[in-house]
């Protein structure tokens, strides 16, 4: 059994059947559904070569390894506390061979991560702009984990299309409302779309989520757009399908 040092407001949450344990502070940062629906949309080959940016606590990193035990996995992440407590979560884990933390600017991992070189990226990034007229929160850490503070939309694109290989991909998880700028940024970045699904609170609800995947160097066609993802029933309870993910199925 692996010993572990807690902090103020931290607990250990446990996923998948308690085969994952997380370190979370919810009063700086905390992992939510669309960071597990992020690593169940990402489809990639048993022992790829994954970079997770803007890995925050590292939840999807930790996610990741459930699906694919031969997987490698650089987790970025600029926050210091936060860095900290994904390296915590790994160790706890018992993943530390399997997962690098850096506690590095995501903007800059083409200069410390090689290029050219990853099977995937994964991101789940700050979904707002600091001008959408979403209030930005006193606490600096949630503000940075939500608000396009210290990275923007361009930078992770950019950035991804810079660790990818030829053919490797991106998958994202963002608002509904930034789709089309999406799209656009990868075109510019040579990543092409090839599969986009949304996430719906409930059936006859507007798409509050959605998950892309893009290809380096693809081609401009076969898109496809998947069945929806509801997430609960009309009594507030997880659908079925939202309960199998959450077991880790």
């Amino acid at each position: 059994m692996t010993f572990m040092i807690l902090y103020e407001n931290e607990e250990i949450n446990h996923l998948f059947d308690e085969k994952i344990k997380i370190i979370q502070n919810k009063t700086v940062f905390s992992f939510s559904l669309d960071t597990i629906l992020l690593a169940y949309f990402t489809q990639i080959k048993k022992n790829s070569k994954i970079a997770d940016l803007c890995s925050g606590n590292g939840a999807a990193s930790l996610f990741l390894t459930h699906y694919y035990k031969k997987a490698q996995i650089d987790a970025v992440e600029i926050q210091s506390d936060i860095a900290e407590m994904a390296k915590r979560s790994v160790a706890l884990n018992e993943l530390s061979e399997q997962i690098t933390v850096y506690n590095r600017d995501a903007k800059e991992a083409t200069d410390f991560l090689k290029k050219d070189s990853y099977d995937a990226v994964i991101c789940n990034p700050p979904y707002f702009e600091l001008d959408s007229g979403h209030k930005v929160n006193p606490n600096e850490q949630l503000a940075i984990a939500r608000h396009e503070i210290m990275i923007n939309l361009e930078d992770i694109i950019k950035t991804a299309s810079g660790l990818l290989k030829t053919k490797g991909k991106l998958f994202m998880v963002h608002r509904p409302d930034r789709l089309t700028e999406m799209i656009t940024l990868m075109a510019k970045y040579d990543l092409m779309p090839r599969k986009i699904q949304s996430v719906i609170p409930k059936k006859g609800r507007e798409a509050n989520i959605v998950l892309v995947e893009a290809m380096a160097k693809g081609s401009m066609t076969g898109v496809k757009l998947l069945p929806e993802i509801v997430v609960h029933e009309t009594d507030n309870n997880y659908t079925e399908f939202i309960q199998r993910i959450l077991a880790g199925e």
